[in-house]
């Protein structure tokens, strides 16, 4: 664990990365009734494949400014945005080597991406102070506790010590999550009415059934859709969610003194 968590953990639009995850320990659980032998042939696949993977590219850091970018005045400071990169250009990176196509990323291009995303999430928190939201301390717990989860700690304190460890101070880390927080009460009033209807799960439902049934059921029995209905709502709340923010983020930017120094 590092620092790097501090400036993902307001990156919002990440819920469909989330969601995508719920979807592969779906399937790696409907996999678990395979025989004996075919376990066997699929460890000796996966022992293959690991030993070619290539080696996670090195971040190309070089002529990157102090200030990479300015938000109505508020400068994005390129150890913020170096920090930022590194942990895209890894998971680009991991995407790319898990899909089997393991391409030439194109850092210039990834760099463009990630300041373009720092902009948005400034612009969000902005917009997050402007509307005087307030975080609670039961809010704030609720992020404390997954940001727990998600490390593999067993306590608030374990998180917060490990932290601090890491040379982050603990108000910075609460002064981020209180960010966090507040980002979130704008999104959520934001998505308003958006969630999904039954008709929208059942017609998800119905077209990954039929995306199975072309593929002879490779990927596993699929669930029943009462079964299926509280992921795949999830997944489309997630989805909706993503659309608003991004709409949100362009309606702000048109009104906002944005400068990119890339």
């Amino acid at each position: 664990m590092n620092k790097k968590w501090l400036v993902s953990l307001l990156l919002v639009l990440f819920v469909l990365v989330l969601a995508a995850c719920n979807d592969d320990d779906e399937t790696a659980d409907d996999t678990n009734d395979d025989t004996a032998s075919q376990e066997e042939e699929t460890s000796e696949d996966s022992e293959t494949a690991n030993t070619e993977q290539p080696e996670m590219p090195e971040a190309d850091l070089e002529g990157i400014p102090e200030v990479v970018a300015e938000v109505n005045g508020e400068e994005i400071q390129r150890e913020t945005f170096e920090t930022t990169y590194q942990g895209q250009l890894q998971q680009v990176a991991l995407q790319s080597q898990m899909s089997g196509e393991a391409a030439e990323i194109d850092q210039d291009q990834l760099k463009t991406q990630v300041a373009e995303g720092m902009v948005g999430q400034e612009l969000l928190i902005q917009e997050a102070n402007n509307r005087d939201y307030e975080a609670s301390e039961e809010a704030i717990d609720e992020v404390l506790n997954n940001l727990v989860e998600q490390n593999g700690l067993e306590t608030q304190e374990d998180f917060l010590v490990a932290i601090e460890e890491q040379g982050t101070d603990r108000e910075e880390v609460m002064s981020q999550i209180e960010l966090q927080v507040k980002v979130d009460q704008l999104i959520a009033s934001e998505s308003e009415g958006s969630e999904p209807t039954d008709e929208e799960i059942q017609a998800y439902y119905d077209q990954v059934v039929e995306q199975q049934e072309q593929t002879d059921g490779e990927a596993g029995e699929i669930p029943s859709f009462e079964d299926a209905k509280p992921q795949i709502a999830e997944q489309l709340k997630s989805q909706k969610q993503a659309e608003v923010t991004q709409t949100l983020i362009d309606r702000l930017r048109e009104d906002a003194e944005v400068t990119i120094n890339l």
